[in-house]
Formats: structure tokens, sequence, C-alpha cells
């Protein structure tokens, strides 16, 4: 039945699965911004955005994409964590010839895991489609991603489509016929990488409802009750085979997620890629306590240094 068939019919029009890029805002320095871009519409939830940030001259650009943290129940694509200025974070890689995208994505009370994998995807998989249209170049893409940020970026690079037990880890959000592809580089800040032992570690004090402990509200469930979920979202359970170089970064003194969840993933991945971690003495999460500049500094250079030339 064609289109204009099944609405005679009366059959239901759906939405759009994406939107086409907007016209860019550009500003005085010559900077291009796209704002609010919908990478991908599902009816029932809230339309998933990504703003990007382009070079002012040129391309086309490699593209890191920031994937914001907080517990997978909180934060939003325009505002890092208050110890990280916006205009250090994205001044930062554009004055290095990076674009950067940063992206939404469905909180844990929203939708459970793998909903937030699916839409990291969703939006890697638009910005390789509308590589052209942007001025990006879709074989140079890297991600960074901060605490629950980090975790997904990780699990972006190294995890399959599908998992063993079955579970989709792609996702049918947005567009699906552009491969999500391989990814060049990835920075881990502070990321936890076996949920298991980061739920027992989390803080009594910030169980706080309706949320309560971040990685049971992200699988919906207690790690023992969905083994296969909570196994499907540990990084952990990906790093025994080749993948992009990592750098992560974590401090000594993290309250929220433990330095050694960082070891662990370091050690695991060792084998088979290259990773550089890099320890904090002090710093508390989102690095309260550090200065963040010549953490800012070293992650630009570790990313220009895979994405440029």
């Amino acid at each position: 039945m064609s289109d204009e068939s099944a609405v005679q019919a009366g059959a239901p029009l759906l939405p759009p699965p994406f939107l086409p890029p907007p016209a860019p805002a550009v500003a005085a320095n010559g900077v291009r911004r796209y704002e609010g871009v919908t990478y991908a519409r599902t009816p029932g939830y809230r339309p998933r955005l990504l703003d990007l940030h382009l070079p002012a001259t040129g391309g086309p650009w490699p593209v890191v994409v920031w994937i914001h943290g907080g517990g997978w129940a909180d934060g939003d694509r325009r505002y890092p964590p208050p110890t990280l200025p916006a205009e250090l974070l994205f001044g930062s890689l554009t004055d290095a010839g990076l674009a950067v995208a940063t992206i939404d994505y469905r909180h844990s009370l929203e939708a459970t895991f793998p909903a937030q994998l699916h839409d990291v995807r969703a939006a890697i998989r638009y910005l390789r489609h509308f590589a052209d249209d942007l001025g990006l170049d879709p074989a140079r893409l890297a991600l960074w991603g901060e605490s629950a940020g980090a975790h997904l970026a990780v699990l972006a690079a190294l995890a399959p489509p599908v998992t063993t037990d079955g579970i989709d880890l792609d996702g049918q959000e947005g567009i699906t016929a552009t491969d999500s592809g391989s990814i060049r580089a990835v920075v881990d800040w502070y990321g936890p990488a076996d949920l298991v032992s980061a739920a027992a570690a989390f803080p009594a004090a910030l169980v706080l409802p309706p949320v309560g402990n971040p990685m049971t509200a992200l699988i919906g469930a207690e790690p023992d009750e969905r083994p296969d979920l909570i196994r499907a979202a540990s990084p952990s359970t990906y790093a025994d085979h080749a993948g992009p170089p990592f750098l992560i970064i974590h401090g000594t003194a993290d309250q929220v997620v433990p330095h050694s969840q960082s070891e662990v993933l370091a050690d695991l991945l060792r084998p088979h890629t290259g990773v550089e971690l890099v320890t904090v003495p002090g710093a508390d999460h989102i690095f309260v306590g550090a200065d963040i500049e010549p953490l800012v500094a070293r992650s630009v250079a570790f990313l220009a240094d895979h994405l440029v030339g």
C-alpha cells in the first residue's frame, strides 16, 4: 500500500524518526553552530537532540561526540559539569580543528538500558549520514564522556550490535540505514566499568528518591534480578578484544565512581589496545579539587593526535 493509500485508509501517521539538519548559526568569530538538531524521534518519548560546534573555516572536520554525565538520570547536552566551563570544553576542541557534537539521551526513569546506548549510537549514525551537509569527515569520529557519559562512550566503542544473550545494543532509533561504524579514539573521564561493583560501592547518602541507586535505576532491577542486563551494561564485559585507543582520567578521591573502576577497565583493555590511565591525586568526582584546564588540554591533545592529519 502506498503512503497516499494508507492515509486514505485512515492509517495513523507516525512522526519521522529524525529531522534533517537546520541552518547553522554563525558567531562573530566565524564558528558555526547547529542547535537542537533532532537526531531521533520515537512516539512516547521526547525528541533526542544534539548541538554541533564547527571550527570557523575549512573542513570537512573530524568530530568529537561529547556525552554528558548525571548518573543516567540527569544532565543536558548544553551544560558540562560545573567544574568544566562550556566555553573551555567547546572552545578547546574547535581551536584544535575539531568539531564537537554534544548529545542528549533518554534518562533512566524515561527508559531503562539499553535505550541510552541506542540513543548514542543513533546520534553517531546521524552525524555520519549527514556528514556532507554538516561539514564533517565521517571516518574521523571520536567519543568523550564524563561519568555516566563516559560509560556510554566506552560501550559505544566496544560493545557488539547484539549480546550473546540476544540483547539488541544498536537499536532502531533515528537513522538505521547508516552503520554507526568504528570509533577512532575514546576519552573516558571517571566512568564506571563494572556495574555490579559500582552499584555496591555507591554511597548510601546519595541514594535518593526517585532515582535511588543510579546503577539499578539504569537497568530497572537489582543486579541479581537481571544478570544478563547488568552484564550487557558493563563496559568491562567487552574489554577483552581490540578497540580504539583510550585515554582514561580519574581522581583518586572520587566518592561517586571509585578510581578502582578505571583501574579495572585499563587492566582489561591493555593487552588488546592502547590505553593510558591518568590518575589525578586527591580529585573527587567531576574533578573537584583539581585544576581542570590541564586535564582538558591533555584530553584535546589526545583526540587531536588521533583525528587530525
